[in-house]
């Protein structure tokens, strides 16, 4: 049996939670799994399960030490136990145990200054784990320069679930609200400073000039976006830009479907950088070519030139002339065939393979 300990797990939703989702049913038909994780208001989910989840509410700092004590108590109790899987180093901060332990890295939760308390508290954890298992070859390079030990070290990419088919009414329903314009670009992300969608829109008013009819779609919610929503006002591009939130799993794939280009030209942002980039290779299962920044784990998820571009998030040239070199004369339908093969290298069925190694 294999312990999966996390404080991110659905039915709450984001990246995180969908990581730990795919994992953890992976695991599932392979192993006994039972998830230690954080309440949840929806308890259906757990019911439909075919393994066992407890939850474990309460003040954050209550809540940490109580999933612990559960943890170490169910340890105790049952020897049938070959190891601990956990979504972030303070899952394992306070358990104690000689069984097998992993812990997934990311980016942004370990970088902080080398000599500071909570790289401190960092290295204690991931120093002393059997694996540490990293989203890429960028979070490798940051954990080792801030003090882990590469030999514990092994990237192992997220994982995606294979593409379901999409009904003709959530696609007529997409198409139209896309309102025939055409080209189409579209970003699958929070609204923060980090995924750079301010520098997105100010590329759309330039590329407006050689696109009339293009068409932005922005799917996400965050603290930037009423910034984001003046800036398409000041810029006059209301009818250039479409926001979306709170939306279905299906209308979001149909608006990639039916879109041409994703773009999030990450940057870093003060200790925020992008550690993979998960949405570039559900964007590529569409056969959506990406434009996406240099300064983070894009190249694991981006092959520069093959399924998209890698470019400088923060320069503005350099973002607005790698969508127009993707939008010229079509060129993103050269990308289909080949983003496509590439998103089938992330499915579960593919990638817990890796996990095997380690188990």
């Amino acid at each position: 049996m294999y312990l999966i300990v996390t404080r991110s797990f659905p039915p709450d939703t984001g990246g995180m939670q969908n990581l730990m989702w795919g994992l953890t049913n992976s695991l599932a038909k392979h192993f006994m799994v039972k998830v230690f994780a954080d309440q949840s208001k929806n308890k259906n989910l757990d019911e439909k399960l075919s393994y066992s989840v407890d939850r474990i509410g309460g003040p954050k700092l209550i809540r940490k030490y109580r999933k612990a004590y559960l943890v170490n108590d169910f340890i105790k109790n049952n020897k049938n136990i070959s190891g601990i899987i956990a979504d972030h180093w303070k899952s394992l901060e306070l358990i104690k145990t000689k069984k097998k332990k992993i812990c997934l890295i990311h980016s942004k939760e370990i970088n902080h200054n080398k000599g500071s308390m909570l790289n401190r508290r960092v290295l204690n954890i991931l120093n002393n784990v059997d694996f540490v298992v990293s989203n890429s070859q960028f979070t490798k390079n940051l954990a080792i320069s801030c003090g882990v030990n590469p030999e514990k070290i092994i990237v192992i990419n997220p994982g995606i679930e294979p593409l379901k088919e999409l009904s003709k009414n959530i696609l007529f329903e997409a198409e139209d609200l896309l309102q025939n314009k055409s080209p189409r670009l579209i970003t699958v992300s929070r609204l923060d400073k980090r995924k750079n969608h301010e520098k997105i829109i100010m590329s759309l008013k330039n590329l407006k000039q050689l696109y009339p009819n293009i068409v932005y779609t922005c799917i996400g919610q965050g603290e930037e976006e009423e910034n984001i929503k003046k800036i398409v006002k000041e810029l006059n591009l209301e009818n250039n830009v479409l926001f979306f939130k709170n939306i279905s799993q299906e209308l979001k794939n149909a608006l990639l479907a039916k879109s041409n280009v994703f773009v999030m030209p990450s940057i870093i942002y003060k200790k925020s950088v992008e550690g993979f980039g998960i949405a570039y290779i559900e964007a590529a299962q569409h056969g959506l070519p990406s434009v996406g920044g240099k300064d983070g784990g894009e190249a694991d998820a981006i092959k520069n030139n093959e399924t998209g571009i890698i470019c400088d998030g923060n320069n503005l040239d350099e973002i607005y002339s790698s969508i127009d070199l993707v939008l010229k004369n079509n060129s993103y339908k050269n990308f289909i065939n080949k983003t496509k093969e590439f998103a089938k290298r992330f499915e579960w069925d593919n990638i817990i393979k890796q996990y095997f190694k380690i188990l």
